[in-house]
């Protein structure tokens, strides 16, 4: 009995199925860059469905992500309600000055009663 030779089968059976991880993962990174999500090799590897591992392998993918990683910080996301508009910005500003302003009136009266402390003390000696 003769054997059928099925390598040519399988050779473009495992380049179809690493086309296809490829475009997934790349359709993965484009997502998550859309959607201002972290791209990192973690959540590239769940959102495409692939083995982080393989994605250290592909030189094309891994310098995608590492530098997509790099220009965005990953940074906790905070939700609208919680994030800091302009006007926020300037009434915290404000505060902030109105804070400096009485704290500076208040370390010239001390430093007026300390001055003056010291000179009875000097003047009692």
């Amino acid at each position: 009995m003769t054997r059928v030779d099925n390598t040519e089968h399988l050779v473009r059976a495992a380049a179809a199925r690493h086309q296809r991880a490829l475009t997934r993962a790349r359709a993965a990174i484009d997502a998550l860059d859309r959607a201002g999500q972290p791209v990192t090799f973690t959540a590239v590897a769940r959102e495409a469905g692939v083995a982080r591992g393989w994605l250290y392998t592909q030189p094309e993918l891994r310098d995608t992500i590492t530098r997509k990683r790099v220009a965005l910080p990953v940074a906790p996301s905070l939700p609208s309600a919680q994030r800091t508009t302009p006007a926020s910005l300037r009434q915290r500003l404000d505060d902030t000055r109105h804070e400096i302003t009485r704290l500076r009136a208040e370390n010239a009266l001390l430093r007026d009663q300390l001055a003056r402390q010291l000179g009875d003390e000097r003047a009692r000696r």
